[in-house]
């Protein structure tokens, strides 16, 4: 089943490569959608693809890259819409 996800991680994501390495990740597991920081410090997910596939994206958020400590993650699932063609960092 074809799901959407958005993924809020807290903690030190932000100048470790949380984006690049999510990037990296979401094309391994063939998810769709875009990777943003936030003005507070964390990192949004926005993503589309098979609903196991996002939760590989998302259990691997709860991690991250070396050099990350993350605290927290959110996740808020929804309705699949065909938005995305690819996965991008958002600027």
């Amino acid at each position: 089943m074809f799901r959407r996800a958005e993924i809020l991680v807290r903690g030190v994501v932000q100048g470790v490569y949380f984006r690049y390495t999510t990037k990296r990740k979401a094309d391994e597991f063939n998810v769709k959608g875009l990777v943003r920081n936030l003005s507070d410090g964390g990192v949004q997910v926005i993503c589309e693809g098979a609903e196991e596939d996002i939760a590989r994206l998302v259990e691997w958020c709860r991690k991250g890259p070396a050099g990350a400590v993350v605290e927290a993650v959110d996740v808020v699932w929804g309705t699949h819409k065909g938005e995305f063609t690819d996965f991008r960092i958002a600027h």
